[in-house]
């Protein structure tokens, strides 16, 4: 019996070395082909110079629909299509924020209205500039200190979190809220430092959403060195600030997001990768997301050029309206439970395309144990955390489904020095760091349509 149970286990760790050394091979072809051939920055560059940025519901945005169904088409999709979603509309148009002090001088601030701010219809609207630095300082505020008045909330991003994404979500709640909380209050229009890593004056613009029932007052957003500048005026002298802004919702409109797939040889259940094909109204929407699109359709172009034979159907989604609506990825989600289609997996790329650092994994225990332990395969690629539990907005209808979702995790130290500012352009972006990222989605694609 011993020798029995000792040849059977003999025989086991022969045929686990013999996939190991497989997956190693194919991990070595794939990781070969995209960083050679990949197409993903030419394609970057085509969608970001070509296009440019591509705020849902603008002209720039259906462009890119056309673009990405094309290059669906270019990688070797069987199927194209385009799935209908309506979309919120908003404009920016002409704005601009001015403050003076004691000196009587004017002095024009670079700032962004906040994605789906209200403006002030082209109109001045001028007042005093209080500040609070954090959300208990708001809570203290009278509102008869707020009246009439215009607040600033100046809560810095926290440059302690190593993982600058902790530091985000925390400094958010500001963005989201401040023109609500301001307007509860009596104010005319907040003012927000930027989410911001970086120390400079660029704005960051992003979604904020107004409560029920509070005015829709407008909001923006100053870079952190003009928001320090103005700390250290408002400590000795009174701030008058002035806000003329043409933004504003415009209602909704008919859209799409953008699908291609190669079809299961074995079983018909859908494995998803995707990011989103919209972006902010400045710079060039080429870490957040362009990066991830090119990325997703990178994948489906490996499996065709290298021959491999996927057992499930392969889906690509350039989801529509992830920006300020998340409407693509609601409508994706729809479908799918309506329509009874099985997804097996879902992975998105919207974190940027910087150099991968590790995949979150948003799944029960034994899936997440699963893939950890094809951790040693995936290590000589530079990719070793698989300690995060998260997964992209666009496919949290899937992961609320029951649906194991996941998400590419880059470097995240530079991100947020550019997110959803001007400076978000093709230049910031490497070649073999955004290759990388492709080359690691497309092994664990790989590694889950042989084994799930």
């Amino acid at each position: 019996m011993k020798k029995i149970v000792s040849t059977s286990l003999l025989l086991l760790s022969m045929t686990l070395f013999g996939q190991a050394k497989e997956d190693s091979i194919q991990f070595n072809t794939i990781s070969k082909e995209i960083l050679n051939n990949g197409k993903g920055y030419v394609e970057l560059k085509d969608l970001t110079k070509n296009i440019g940025h591509r705020l849902s519901g603008s002209p720039a945005y259906e462009k890119a629909v056309q673009w990405a169904a094309q290059r669906l088409r270019d990688a070797g999709a069987d199927k194209v299509w385009l799935q209908d979603v309506t979309i919120p509309v908003w404009e920016r148009g002409k704005e601009s924020l001015k403050i003076t002090a004691n000196s009587g001088r004017w002095k024009t601030l670079k700032m962004l209205s906040l994605g789906n701010s209200e403006g002030t219809g082209g109109k001045d609207v001028s007042a005093e500039v209080i500040m609070v630095k954090s959300m208990e300082e708001y809570d203290k505020l009278p509102a008869e200190k707020v009246k009439g008045k215009i607040l600033f909330f100046n809560y810095p991003f926290n440059q302690s979190f190593i993982e600058t994404f902790r530091g985000y979500g925390d400094a958010a709640k500001y963005r989201v809220t401040a023109a609500s909380l301001t307007a509860k209050k009596g104010g005319k229009f907040a003012i927000i430092r930027s989410l911001s890593s970086a120390f400079d004056d660029t704005p960051h613009t992003g979604a904020m959403r107004y409560e029920d029932n509070v005015d829709k007052i407008p909001a923006v957003a100053i870079g952190s060195t003009t928001a320090d500048e103005l700390e250290q005026l408002l400590k000795t002298q009174k701030v008058l600030a002035t806000l003329n802004s043409n933004c504003g919702m415009k209602g909704e409109k008919a859209s799409h997001s953008v699908i291609g797939e190669i079809t299961g040889k074995k079983d018909k259940s859908v494995i998803v990768v995707g990011g989103h094909l919209d972006s902010w109204d400045v710079g060039e929407g080429a870490q957040d997301d362009g990066a991830g699109i090119v990325q997703s359709i990178e994948v489906l172009r490996t499996f065709k050029k290298l021959g491999i034979q996927n057992n499930h159907t392969i889906r690509v989604v350039c989801f529509a309206n992830e920006e300020n609506g998340l409407k693509g990825g609601l409508q994706y989600g729809k479908v799918a439970k309506d329509s009874n289609e099985k997804h097996l997996f879902a992975i998105e790329s919207d974190a940027g395309g910087f150099s991968p650092r590790g995949i979150a994994l948003d799944m029960d225990d034994t899936k997440r144990n699963q893939i950890k332990s094809w951790a040693p395969l995936f290590i000589p690629y530079g990719v070793y955390n698989f300690e995060g539990k998260y997964s992209g907005a666009d496919i949290s209808p899937l992961q609320a489904m029951g649906v194991p979702t996941a998400e590419l995790a880059p470097d995240s130290q530079r991100y947020f020095d550019i997110h959803h500012t001007e400076e978000d352009t093709f230049d910031k972006v490497n070649r073999r760091e955004l290759l990388l990222g492709a080359v690691a989605m497309t092994q664990l694609i790989y590694m889950i349509d042989k084994n799930w």
